[in-house]
This record gives structure tokens, C-alpha cells and sequence, in this order.
């Protein structure tokens, strides 16, 4: 092999941190190694066109803190990313720069640099979820006379009855289902972390009958596209999007919302707690990571507030209002 069809260092370092660090030693999950797969794809090509150089000549040296900043900038102002997108693309480059520097002791110098480059810090909006009547219109939307229609009667269903992630939902099997009953499903979520949800009587029904409309093998995806391939993110908040734009015709609030799969779920947290599920077993049922996370939810519950409110005494206006001595103040000013 000569020169010219050598792999570079970063060729060869990328990788070894994807076979041999991400997949052997880690035994990193299939959604880890895709999404850090996608962050070096637009990483490369973005170096490809600062640097001038191929992606196969592209070095080590050349991914300098001032590239990674300028792509993190791009990230934001060409695509439009978010704040929370460009933390997680940050992310996947500081574990590759953690792996680098040890097994390239020359380069840490450049290595520190990248990782010192901070997470940005971003607004935390109020978590936004649907009322009862605006969900139920949403889950009617459908036309259950239909193929598609009724797949997504069962979908939408599933994903409120479940509060479960679109990645975890697309992944769901017929043999996830309780064949039987049809009264539980086995979740496969975030970070291996498996979990089985109940499901209400109106789910089963709607799913028992689902069944009938699907191929019988244990593997067949639960609710496929009309190829019989597991819908993807994308065509679920597509189908998502369009039963709210019919429900909006008869549930006028809907219009100036925006549904995505993740406000569905918000929306299941939210309406378990409004019903006095504790914040524990809310936790287990989205599978949340740490209970600090479900917190949210009881921060955006103003029916709560309000009725711990209703609880407390105002304080009584009559009493006067105190007045620092000269001596405090002139301690203060002191300070």
C-alpha cells in the first residue's frame, strides 16, 4: 500500500472508536452508534469544505477546536439545530476526543482544547401537553374504515395509553404484545432499559382487532407502513400531524398547537399525575432515567399550584411593615 492509500490517523482512530470502543468495549446500544455515526458524517464533511481537503486526507490535527466550534456554529445558524441538538452532536465529538488522547499522547494538546469547549446553555420552556377533550379529539380523528386509518387508531392509542418515545414505539414487535390479552406491552427503551406498560380496555380492543389486519410471525413489526416495514419517526409524527389537522376542525384549540409525538407523551405524564399517580410510578411507566426528570411535569401542573394555594392562609395586611434603624442601615452601608 503506498502513501497516497495509507488511511490517515483519523481514519484509522474513528475507526477503532466505533469497532473496537463503541461496539466491543462498551457494548454501546444501536441508537448510540447511529447517532454518533451521524454527528462525524456532517463533522467530515463540514472539515472537507474548511480545509480543503478530501475526507480520506483529512488528519487528526486538522479537527482543531477552532473547526469544532465553527461546525457547532453551523450547526445552529445553516441548519437551524437547536441548542439541545448541538450539546448531543458536542457530545459524541468530546468521547471521541476522550478516546484519541489516549491512544495519541502527542496530540492532547489540541485534545484538551476540544474538550474544554463547553455544552451551551438553553431556555427550558414549560412543558406543553394537551387537555382531555383535545387528545380524545385527536384519537377519533382517524377513519377506522380504512387500512392506514385504523393502523393509526391503534398507534395514536398505544403511544397515549403508553407515554412511550417514537423510537420505542416504531421498535415495538407482535411479540411484544401479550397475544393472549393484549393487556400489557413490552417496551424496549432508552439506554436498554426494558419496561412493560398495562394497557387500558379500549387499547386491547383496538389492538386485538389490529392484529387481524397484520402477518401473524412474532417478528412482524407492530405497526408497519403499507410495505410491511416498521414505520419511521418521521412517518409517525406525519400521521401524528395529520389526525390533529382533522381534529382541529371540530376542536378549534388544536389549531394553534403543535402535536409531535413527544407532546402525546407529555401529555400521558401529565394526565397521570392531574389523576394522582405518584411521580415514582409515573417515572417507571415513561422510564424515565432518574425521577428528577419527571419533576417537570408537577412544575407545569398550574391545577396543582392552584389548589396548594387554595390551602394557605393570606397573611394578614394589618400588621406593620418594618422599618430598619439608622444603626442597621449605617451597618449595612458599612459592609
Amino acid at each position: 500500500m503506498n502513501a497516497a492509500q495509507r488511511p490517515t490517523d483519523l481514519a484509522r482512530l474513528l475507526q477503532a472508536f466505533f469497532c473496537q470502543y463503541l461496539m466491543q468495549q462498551r457494548g454501546a446500544s444501536r441508537q448510540t452508534i447511529n447517532g454518533y455515526r451521524d454527528t462525524f458524517r456532517l463533522l467530515l464533511r463540514f472539515a472537507e469544505t474548511q480545509c480543503g481537503k478530501s475526507i480520506g486526507e483529512l488528519a487528526l490535527a486538522d479537527l482543531d477546536a477552532e473547526l469544532v466550534l465553527a461546525f457547532l456554529e453551523d450547526l445552529e445558524t445553516r441548519r437551524h439545530n437547536t441548542a439541545r441538538t448541538r450539546n448531543t452532536r458536542l457530545a459524541a465529538i468530546h468521547a471521541f476526543a476522550h478516546y484519541a488522547g489516549l491512544q495519541e499522547p502527542a496530540a492532547l494538546p489540541g485534545i484538551q482544547r476540544i474538550l474544554a469547549i463547553p455544552a451551551k446553555r438553553f431556555d427550558r420552556p414549560m412543558v406543553g401537553f394537551l387537555s382531555r377533550t383535545e387528545i380524545e379529539a385527536i384519537l377519533q380523528a382517524p377513519d377506522g374504515r380504512t387500512w392506514s386509518g385504523q393502523r393509526d387508531r391503534a398507534l395514536l392509542t398505544t403511544m397515549y395509553n403508553t407515554g412511550a418515545r417514537v423510537s420505542e414505539l416504531v421498535a415495538v414487535r407482535r411479540v411484544d404484545l401479550e397475544c393472549e390479552r393484549c393487556q400489557a406491552l413490552h417496551l424496549h427503551g432508552k439506554g436498554r432499559k426494558e419496561r412493560v406498560v398495562p394497557l387500558w380496555a379500549r387499547t386491547t380492543k383496538l389492538l386485538r382487532d389490529w392484529l387481524a389486519r397484520i402477518a401473524p410471525e412474532p417478528q412482524q413489526p407492530l405497526f408497519p407502513n403499507r410495505q410491511g416495514q416498521p414505520m419511521t419517526r418521521s412517518g409517525v409524527a406525519s400521521r401524528l400531524a395529520r389526525s390533529a389537522w382533522t381534529a382541529s376542525a371540530g376542536c378549534p384549540s388544536l389549531k394553534d398547537k403543535r402535536v409531535s409525538p413527544h407532546c402525546v407523551r407529555h401529555t400521558t405524564a401529565m394526565h397521570l399525575l392531574q389523576a394522582g399517580v405518584d411521580l415514582t410510578v409515573i417515572a417507571l411507566w415513561l422510564g424515565h432515567e432518574s425521577i428528577e426528570t419527571t419533576h417537570q411535569y408537577l412544575e407545569a401542573d398550574l391545577r396543582m399550584k392552584e389548589q396548594a394555594l387554595a390551602t394557605l392562609q393570606a397573611p394578614p395586611t394589618d400588621q406593620p411593615r418594618f422599618v430598619p434603624s439608622p444603626t442597621l442601615l449605617a451597618f449595612l452601608d458599612g459592609l
